[in-house]
């Protein structure tokens, strides 16, 4: 009779039993590493926004500015005030709101 080389059911029930509890404990992380990612950029965002708003009062000091306005002056590119506006980022009484 020969000898079967291979893997049991049992075996390979674990490994997969394994690879189920690893993904468990990955993917919820994953989302959370994510979700934390998008708060770090919209407060960057906030920061890059609110710094062109001081520079245009400096240089304009009756100005309101506003995100279009900021573009328009040179102080965000397109990319920029896409995204803010992506965001929910404004600018009011020359404040940055998110």
């Amino acid at each position: 009779m020969a000898s079967r080389r291979g893997f049991t059911l049992i075996e390979m029930t674990i490994v997969l039993f394994i690879i189920s509890l690893l993904v468990l404990i990955v993917l919820p992380n994953l989302n959370g590493q994510r979700k934390r990612a998008q708060e770090i950029h919209r407060h960057a965002m906030v920061t890059v926004v609110q710094g062109q708003v001081t520079a245009y009062l400096d240089e304009f000091p009756h100005g309101h500015p506003d995100l279009a306005s900021l573009q328009k002056a040179g102080y965000l590119s397109s990319q920029q005030v896409q995204q803010a506006q992506q965001e929910g980022i404004t600018v009011q009484d020359d404040r940055v709101h998110d």
